[in-house]
């Protein structure tokens, strides 16, 4: 079963929480990051990307800059825009973006979990990416940022959320990018108790949903802080547990995750088309095309539309991740026909989330950047969690969660 537990979070006061929070550091680049936290001394950029305090150019992965991301969230303590709650809590945090509602419990999980498999994977994570949010961790003593993780909803635990969120909240805003953002606080020990104890003996697994990296940086960080003190997790330092936040499954979104390429490997719009014809049905539509299934992909190509519907014997239905449109797209398109083997690093390949719709795939191919785009079925929670059970991977970007957490509304001080 499942470890879940409350902690004492650091979080901006009520009147500087739109000040310090950010986006995820994952979901811009170090540029980006600069542009939106100009002018702004508090942003939380300047703990999670603190490169941005550096001049362009900085290596992000200099000693110099961690130490850097610390001292910012040490400065924002120190000047009061971020205090310590006196009591070990849950948090409720619920999330609206257009007519999508998610609402979430914030606490700590069991690194010993990860390192169990209760927390369950479904992708491989990149070594540097992890060590340098492991880095974070081990130097400031903190996460930073929270997982986001999912579950088997439990009646018991929706019960006490729904009551939680009678309350005034403690946070209610809208983000710059349109999120709808509240959160509120479960103190009552007899509460929390229970919380916990309700994971204990009714959950059995965690699924990460957005954060692989984030997850094995703090449990890897966390361990090695405890292996360092000698400390079990518990009592005065909190080494052993990771920050989260868990939403019950029906609750999580996740959109399609879609491709562009640069170039068509040397063929001609009318040679690749034909080339497809050996793997897929391929009819021409009247305008935008959403796929129905994984068995079915959009194509966009010199100006027009297309179904491609792959034949039987290019897929095991049998095999939840070979039956994938993404699995097949790679497997009888990228590979054998634009020579794109490696996802993670081939440079003619691009990833378009969802949330941006199908226009944007069409005006990176008609502004000449790229020469085709394919728009993917999304992959479905069950989906997710059936794969993350069988111990399977996914292939690299497939998923795509939105509403995204706002980063900085929390942090877990791992020495008490």
């Amino acid at each position: 079963m499942s470890v879940f537990v409350p902690f004492k979070a650091y979080r901006p006061t009520k009147d500087a929480v739109e000040q310090v929070s950010s986006r995820p550091y994952d979901v811009l680049n170090t540029e980006e990051a600069r542009a939106e936290s100009a002018g702004n001394p508090n942003s939380y950029y300047r703990v999670i990307k603190p490169e941005i305090d550096f001049p362009e150019g900085q290596d992000p992965y200099d000693p110099a800059v961690y130490a850097r991301g610390k001292e910012n969230l040490q400065r924002l303590i120190n000047q009061g825009l971020m205090q310590q709650d006196d009591v070990e809590s849950f948090y409720v945090y619920r999330l609206k973006m257009g007519d999508h509602v998610q609402t979430g419990l914030v606490g700590c999980c069991s690194i010993d979990d990860y390192f169990n498999n209760v927390i369950k994977k479904h992708e491989l994570t990149k070594p540097r990416v992890e060590d340098d949010r492991k880095q974070h961790v081990v130097i400031s003593e903190f996460n930073y940022e929270p997982v986001f993780f999912s579950y088997h909803g439990v009646d018991e635990i929706d019960t006490i959320v729904e009551q939680a969120t009678q309350h005034e909240p403690l946070y209610d805003f809208v983000s710059g990018d349109g999120v709808h953002h509240m959160l509120w606080a479960i103190d009552d020990p007899d509460t929390t108790s229970m919380i916990t104890r309700i994971f204990e003996q009714h959950v059995d697994a965690i699924y990460i949903a957005d954060g692989h990296h984030r997850t094995a940086a703090g449990s890897l960080g966390g361990r090695d802080l405890r292996d360092a003190a000698g400390a079990n997790g518990t009592g005065e330092h909190r080494y052993g547990y990771l920050m989260s936040v868990l939403f019950p499954e029906r609750e999580v979104r996740i959109m399609d995750y879609n491709r562009v390429v640069r170039d068509l490997n040397g063929m001609s719009p009318d040679a690749f088309l034909a080339q497809l014809q050996r793997a897929f049905d391929v009819e021409a539509q009247a305008g935008p095309y959403r796929p129905e299934s994984h068995q079915t992909i959009g194509m966009y190509l010199d100006g027009k539309w297309y179904r491609l519907v792959a034949r039987e014997s290019t897929f095991d239905p049998e095999d939840p991740v070979d039956a994938l449109g993404f699995t097949i797209l790679s497997k009888q398109v990228l590979e054998p026909l634009l020579n794109i083997v490696d996802l993670r690093r081939d440079k003619r390949i691009d990833f378009v989330g969802g949330i941006r719709g199908l226009a944007e795939l069409e005006r990176r191919v008609d502004s000449g950047e790229m020469a085709v785009a394919f728009a993917m079925h999304p992959i479905s929670m069950e989906q997710l969690m059936h794969i993350s059970d069988e111990g399977l991977i996914l292939p690299p970007k497939v998923t795509w969660f939105e509403p995204k957490l706002r980063s900085g509304l929390f942090a877990h001080d791992l020495r008490r």
